[in-house]
């Protein structure tokens, strides 16, 4: 078969069947993979995914607010990495770069999706827009962003099935309605995940006027707190698949508005001495989403398999400003700066991973497809670029080996409030954004600036080149669209009625 026919569902169909198995290539090889096909000593996979976690909402990140005993024990167990970042500032880009291994830029999908209540209408030919858009107002016509993940992408279910691994989505999906969720894209259940990019509310019966319920999360109990709900189903799925290898895809909707917490925990939180962190509704949703990761974790002690369970715990943005506070990191959500995209990682894997262990290797959304598919002994796809790189190595080596690339980048070609089109690169300890409009340049060094507050790029023009170059030609490869200038822009143009800018 040629290179150009090896499609997303001729992939799948030689996965299932076994017949690609001499050209398929992967750590263990396809033919060694079916060789050992002892399922009960494969590994189980879990992968936490919480949604606008900042990099400070965790005591063993530094919080002495909130209180995360459970993400603090697996860090003591497992590895902490202090240099992880989401693939973008907002949610869907980075949950799309989660699935496929694969950069937004390159999939189209570079902002957050609108559900269908906030105007997301599914087209009649079911085409992802192409058109660029931008009212008289703005400078720039910006590309349109996908209303969905395309089905030809190749997911982490997707590319498990080959090694007998049931899958399981749990909460937040947010990259496209009806005809792309999860069960779509490979997951065997899906429980909670739709085009919503919040919960309706955080109490059963999850439903709100206006957006309705969510359509594939039925009430259970009146008052049942949602991450809750979410941890039991959880628990449920790893006891009813406990003899056989599974993934479980826990993306908590929590801490993402609305700010809705337990009662019991608020009052906890309001009795406490705040710190630069202060809101104690949303110290209790992190609380919440706490508690659901020692659910996991004590089930997997219970029934004996957290041995051969890796866990892998991040978040798909940086924190909201305004509800809880980054600092040391510049800003928050939907920013360029650290505070936007840097964002908590921890990888537990008993008896590999030294426990205690710290990572300062910069590492992102784009590397899970390839460490879980490494970790199951599967093949990754051959007729598309993978953007991502294995992190077994740098986990095996306790952190000493370093990943094989020299840079990571971002992309996020649209505005935001007073946020304009950008791109970023990191490279070693240099970060430069790219600005299409204003000024052009920002550069820091963020191993003697991690709070971004000396700009070199006027002192340093030769480092800016540098790095804008990398920049342009990893623009180049991904086939990134860009801002172009708009023929109708006028200055005096107004921005017509204010509205609420949500974020996702």
């Amino acid at each position: 078969m040629s290179e150009q026919n090896y499609t997303r569902r001729n992939f799948l169909k030689a996965l299932g069947l076994g017949a690609m198995a001499p050209a398929l290539q992967g750590p263990l090889g396809f033919a060694k993979l079916l060789a050992n096909e002892t399922t009960n000593k494969k590994l189980n996979l879990v992968l936490v995914l919480v949604d606008d976690l900042g990099w400070m909402d965790a005591g063993c990140y530094g919080s002495e607010y909130y209180e995360t005993p459970n993400i603090d024990r697996l860090a003591a167990e497992g590895m902490r990495f202090t240099n992880g970042y989401a693939a973008c500032a907002v949610c869907s880009p980075t949950r799309a770069a989660v699935m496929t291994g694969r950069y937004p830029a390159r999939l189209g999908v570079t902002d957050w999706i609108r559900a269908r209540f906030q105007g997301g209408k599914i087209p009649a030919n079911k085409k992802n827009p192409t058109e660029y858009v931008g009212g008289k107002n703005k400078k720039l016509l910006c590309p349109p962003n996908a209303l969905w993940m395309e089905l030809e992408e190749i997911t982490i279910a997707e590319a498990l099935k080959s090694a007998g691994y049931t899958s399981c989505h749990i909460g937040k999906w947010h990259l496209g309605a009806d005809d792309w969720y999860p069960d779509k894209q490979g997951f065997d259940f899906n429980v909670g995940g739709c085009d919503f990019g919040q919960p309706p509310s955080y109490f059963d019966p999850y439903s709100r006027k206006g957006q309705g319920q969510i359509p594939t999360l039925a009430g259970r109990r009146k008052g049942e707190y949602l991450t809750d709900r979410e941890a039991d189903e959880a628990v449920k799925f790893i006891r009813r698949h406990k003899d056989k290898p599974f993934f479980l895809y826990m993306a908590h909707y929590a801490v993402h508005t609305p700010i809705q917490g337990k009662p019991d925990l608020i009052a906890k939180y309001k009795a406490k001495k705040p710190t630069k962190q202060k809101n104690p509704t949303y110290a209790a949703m992190v609380e919440s989403v706490d508690d659901a990761v020692g659910s996991i974790m004590s089930v997997l002690d219970e029934l004996g398999i957290a041995d051969r369970t890796i866990i892998l715990f991040t978040s798909d943005n940086g924190g909201l400003m305004g509800v809880t506070n980054n600092e040391p990191l510049r800003a928050g959500k939907g920013h360029p700066y650290e505070g936007g995209i840097r964002e908590p990682l921890i990888v537990r894997w008993p008896k590999i991973v030294k426990r205690g262990s710290i990572s300062h290797e910069p590492v992102t959304s784009v590397d899970y497809l390839p460490t879980i598919c490494e970790a199951a002994g599967v093949p990754l796809p051959r007729d598309r670029d993978i953007d991502g790189v294995s992190l077994i190595d740098h986990l095996k080596s306790n952190g000493v080996r370093q990943l094989k690339r020299d840079a990571i980048y971002w992309h996020f070609p649209h505005y935001r409030g007073n946020i304009v089109p950008y791109s970023i690169i990191r490279a070693g300890d240099w970060k430069l954004i790219k600005r299409y409009e204003g000024k052009t340049f920002e550069v820091f060094n963020l191993k003697d600036d991690l709070s971004e507050k000396d700009d070199l790029s006027e002192k340093m023009p030769k480092k800016v080149k540098e790095l804008d170059a990398k920049l342009a030609k990893w623009l180049r490869a991904t086939g990134a669209r860009l801002p172009r200038a708009n023929p109708a822009y006028r200055a005096d143009a107004k921005s017509g009625p204010k509205r609420r800018d949500r974020k996702r």
